[in-house]
């Protein structure tokens, strides 16, 4: 009978071919699961494989450290076990006698905490490529072209990551062709091979536009590097003279991020700001003027409606707002065993104003209103 090791090949090509996953995802699995077949023994058959091997294999998990000597968090240690469940749930379909997949559980994570700018800080960090420019300018006895478009180039990408929600690796791959700006609209290909449209802002259409009129190149891709240490070498620049950047590589995920914190700093904010805070701050500012919950998760690219639902801060917020405006509030939770009579008092209230607040769909039972006092 084949080993575990031998299964593993079948089970990366299963994920490439039957689920259609990225490449991304098969090296992560195949970076799990090696770690796993490491850990359990590379001769071991899948029948080998019990419950006690996976207890003891999440206790090593635990107290396994990673490169910079830190335990691993509890959601990377999740991710080994979603990649393990998924493989034996592989085998269970083609009848290989092992452990059922359902004896593994994952452990319960905390609530995810939302980082996101607002008011002045994302103004200040939208404003920080031009200011930066104009620094330049008073210290410099002239701009290159260069400097100008490396303004344009940044303002763009920080005004789209604002604007569209996009993810960083979504807006490192985007190419050219892919934006209309005419229509103020693009389709994207992201998370698990997902397609949804985007939207362009005023402010990321005007900077976009001026950005690619200013580059004269041929280079397909949106975002490239204008750095002469990331171009092309002296025969290369002979070569294409007339379109130096033609050839210049992508701007990386990485590129991106440090190009955010860059200008994080120069706006004075002091808390960490990555790509994906902009992505927060996009849901955040959907939510707050009127966005239903159902139409963020299609804007953000969202399989499940949980992972929308780490932005109830908002609402929660707003109920804040509500409860200073009117301090004579009295909540009623219309849920199954209270709807009759709540209900009955609700429908007839003397001398009461009632106001019917919408919730976020997933808070199950629930039908808040609150009572005014007039």
């Amino acid at each position: 009978m084949k080993t575990l090791k031998n299964y593993l090949v079948d089970f990366l090509e299963h994920l490439e071919i039957e689920k259609n996953r990225s490449q991304q995802t098969v090296r992560n699995y195949d970076f799990y699961l090696k770690r796993f077949i490491s850990w359990f023994g590379e001769a071991k058959k899948p029948e080998n494989l019990e419950a006690e091997n996976v207890r003891q294999y999440r206790l090593w998990l635990n107290r396994l450290a990673d490169v910079h000597g830190d335990p691993l968090r509890k959601n990377t240690q999740n991710y080994h076990l979603i990649a393990l469940r998924s493989f034996l749930k592989y085998l269970a379909k083609r009848d290989v006698k092992t452990l059922p997949a359902e004896k593994i559980e994952l452990m319960k994570m905390p609530d995810r905490e939302v980082s996101f700018l607002e008011g002045g800080d994302l103004d200040r960090l939208l404003e920080a490529p031009i200011k930066m420019c104009e620094l330049t300018k008073d210290t410099k006895l002239r701009t290159t072209k260069t400097d100008d478009l490396i303004k344009c180039r940044d303002k763009a990408i920080l005004e789209m990551l604002f604007s569209t929600g996009l993810r960083v690796s979504e807006l490192a791959g985007l190419k050219k062709d892919k934006v209309n700006l005419e229509k103020e609209e693009f389709t994207i290909m992201g998370k698990g091979r997902k397609s949804r449209v985007v939207f362009l802002s005023e402010q990321a259409r005007y900077w976009l536009k001026k950005y690619l009129e200013a580059r004269q190149d041929m280079n397909q891709y949106l975002f490239v590097s204008h750095d002469k240490r990331t171009n092309h070498t002296e025969a290369q620049k002979h070569l294409s003279a007339k379109a130096p950047n033609d050839s210049a590589p992508p701007l990386t995920p990485r590129s991106v991020q440090r190009l955010v914190q860059k200008y994080a700093r120069a706006a004075g904010i002091t808390k960490p700001v990555t790509p994906h805070t902009l992505r927060h701050s996009y849901a955040t500012d959907l939510l707050q003027n009127g966005a239903d919950i159902r139409s963020v998760q299609t804007m953000l690219g969202h399989s499940s409606i949980t992972t929308t639902q780490i932005y109830t801060h908002i609402t929660d917020k707003e109920l804040k707002n509500i409860y200073k405006k009117f301090p004579y509030i009295f909540f009623a939770n219309i849920s199954a065993r209270f709807s009759l009579p709540v209900v009955q008092w609700i429908e007839h209230p003397p001398s009461k104003q009632v106001m019917q607040v919408r919730f976020l769909p997933g808070r199950q039972g629930e039908n808040l209103q609150f009572v005014i006092f007039n």
